[in-house]
């Protein structure tokens, strides 16, 4: 099933990129999707590239009921996204894995100004776009259509929930870091 995502931020591509790669943003991110357990691990490269991997506990309450059989009562998730160097855009993957399930989501990630077509340059100031292209597969079969609709469907309000954790952040760190 098909996974489109847009996320806007009142911000340039490089505080939202700061922003992602800010561990404590990492934390604040995992907590607002409602994960009851987390870890996170960045890692910065030398020319500006970075890996997210967060690790969370969440639970089925966003699975059908006829399906919790299958996963129990919480799903370990693992999500890794892997942003190469930019200035203007920046462009990744994305992949998260639920353990325990036969259920994989594997995509794109982007990373570029809000266009703008009254601006001299196309992009609106101060303002990006985060967008999320992918595609969620279970390995189930007979039920599979169903799991991956209900996956997809947890995977965006995981993804809106970090917009509002990431809105609010950018209030309080406005260089996207908390260092």
């Amino acid at each position: 099933m098909r996974v489109h995502v847009q996320l806007r931020y009142p911000a340039t591509v490089a505080t939202v990129a700061a922003m992602l790669a800010d561990p404590a943003y990492g934390h604040a991110r995992v907590a607002a999707s409602g994960a009851v357990a987390h870890h996170v691990d960045v890692v910065d490269a030398a020319d500006g590239a970075f890996t997210v991997t967060t690790r969370r506990s969440m639970p089925t309450d966003q699975i059908p009921a006829n399906f919790r059989a299958f996963v129990g009562t919480s799903l370990d998730v693992r999500q890794v996204e892997a942003w190469e160097a930019g200035t203007t855009t920046r462009h990744g993957t994305v992949v998260v894995e639920i353990t325990g399930a036969p259920v994989r989501l594997t995509g794109t990630t982007t990373l570029a100004p809000v266009p703008d077509a009254a601006s001299p340059d196309g992009a609106e100031p101060g303002a990006s776009l985060l967008t999320y292209d992918g595609d969620v597969k279970a390995g189930v079969p007979l039920f599979g259509a169903a799991i991956e609709e209900a996956a997809a469907r947890a995977v965006r309000a995981a993804l809106e929930a970090e917009q509002q954790a990431g809105s609010t952040w950018l209030g309080i760190h406005p260089r996207g870091s908390s260092a």
